[in-house]
């Protein structure tokens, strides 16, 4: 059997293919589902565990961020899992079935926390159902589905469309939580908060399942399984080897520092913006309107950067985005309570935003690309759990810089005063500013353009540089 061109269970299909604009969506739709974990954990978590269950907000940040050390360890552990996957419908996406279910039902768990618990009993449910849903079956679905952006072609432009088509989606996601559910909590939860909060995340879910169904269905994989011998054996190189492959690749590197500070800020940012809201604006109604600017501009520029692709480089249509952000965050400094200004701002954001998310994804599997060429071990698995390693990591840590950020303002006890709303513009203003410097400076680096076509040339013939045939 030629790998290069079949793999058990699938006819030939060319490797370097343009996809169909089916595919495309189908791809983008299980971001989209994915994000109505993500961006409800995101987004509203804090706000629940504090608000609802009156935990204290540096307890709940805490449980979340070092839960977050377990969540990057089980990526690692499922990218090698993927890696060792072989069946009739490809590596990664048999687990987009596996995992929707149980995950679904433990985001439900995790939104329904008994009331009148002690403190240490709100630790302990918290701690249970966070790891249930993030560290193992978020984990379960997010690792192959990341992985199936690099499965199903290795045509650098589409790759690039999948990342765009990705990020749109999750945008749409990201605001159709900020829609739907303040307006649903309150609709449910008008005389217990609490089943607001479990029925909402009821709906949520049954969308989610169906969603990534159609995701399953629709996309195939065509790259090329070289961890399967001719016989059917698995070929799969020790996992030192595989590791080493990465850490060795420069621009994998390069990325995973962008991504690990990317989604540090995220979680500081979209933290803390309901307060932000709520306590420096004075008018937490406005928090949809503010979010949706945000998401709606972000989606908006993504029906431009695939046209963008065609005209430069991914990396430089990032680093116009990073840019563009960090004015936003700018003008968010010097808005004070001006609520027009921080619109006009979040617009601004949106659209820096989205150039970065409509190509962060498709430059890591690039980045992967350069790495199997390099080493000659494909670990595509590996590099995208660890990858994804890195950015729970920073996730965990920005949830955790949130939570003890507002604990130094003394948020709890005064979430009103100067201290914490000084806390609050740290979270939502000056850590995005840092990041933005970071950013830009890795966007720099990433210099793998113009080897690119090469690259792919001598894999499709068999050939990568430090091994010949």
């Amino acid at each position: 059997m030629d790998v290069s061109t079949k793999m058990e269970g699938f006819e030939k299909m060319e490797s370097n293919a343009k996809l169909s604009w089916v595919e495309r969506v189908s791809y983008g739709l299980g971001d989209y589902a994915g994000n109505l974990v993500y961006s409800l954990i995101s987004a509203f978590l804090l706000v629940y565990y504090t608000e609802v269950c009156g935990m204290n907000a540096a307890t709940a940040a805490s449980i979340m961020a070092i839960s977050r050390i377990f969540d990057g360890v089980s990526d690692l552990i499922m990218g090698r899992v993927v890696d060792n996957t072989h069946t009739k419908w490809g590596k990664a996406r048999p687990w987009l079935i596996r995992a929707s279910l149980p995950l679904a039902i433990c985001t439900i768990l995790m939104f329904s926390m008994p009331m009148g618990l002690s403190s240490g009993a709100q630790a302990a449910y918290a701690f249970i159902t966070y790891n249930l849903v993030s560290t193992v079956f978020f984990t379960m679905l997010n690792v192959p589905y990341a992985t199936l952006q690099g499965m199903m072609t290795t045509n650098q432009y589409e790759r690039g469309v999948l990342g765009n088509f990705r990020m749109l989606l999750a945008t749409f996601g990201t605001m159709t939580i900020n829609t739907v559910v303040p307006y649903l909590t309150g609709a449910f939860g008008k005389e217990n908060p609490n089943r607001g909060w479990m029925l909402t995340t009821v709906i949520l879910m049954v969308a989610f399942v169906a969603i990534n169904f159609l995701t399953f269905y629709f996309c195939k994989e065509r790259a090329a399984d070289t961890t399967e011998g001719e016989n059917g054996n698995d070929k799969q190189v020790p996992i030192l080897t595989a590791l080493k492959s990465l850490v060795t690749n420069k621009y994998w590197v390069i990325q995973v520092v962008f991504l690990f500070s990317l989604y540090f800020m995220m979680s500081t940012f979209f933290g803390s913006n309901y307060y932000f809201a709520q306590y420096v604006l004075k008018n937490e109604k406005a928090y949809s309107l503010l979010a949706n600017a945000l998401s709606l501009s972000q989606m908006g520029i993504m029906f431009v950067t695939p046209t963008l692709m065609k005209k430069m480089p991914k990396r430089w249509i990032a680093f116009g985005g990073m840019a563009l952000s960090g004015v936003g965050f700018g003008i968010t400094a010097i808005a004070g309570t001006n609520i027009t200004l921080v619109f006009i701002s979040n617009i601004i954001k949106g659209i820096g935003f989205g150039c970065g998310a409509a190509t962060m994804w498709g430059l890591l599997q690039d980045a992967i690309t350069y790495g199997q060429w390099k080493s000659g071990v494909q670990a595509i698995g590996m590099g995208n759990s660890a990858s994804s390693f890195t950015t729970k990591i920073g996730s965990g840590m920005g949830t955790a810089a949130l939570g003890w950020i507002l604990a130094a303002g003394n948020f709890n006890a005064d979430p009103t005063g100067d201290a914490s709303i000084f806390a609050i513009k740290v979270a939502v203003i000056w850590v995005p500013l840092i990041v933005v410097v970071i950013g830009l400076i890795c966007l720099f680096l990433f210099d793998l353009d113009s080897k690119y076509d090469k690259i792919v040339e001598d894999l499709e013939n068999g050939r990568w540089k430090d091994g010949g045939f």
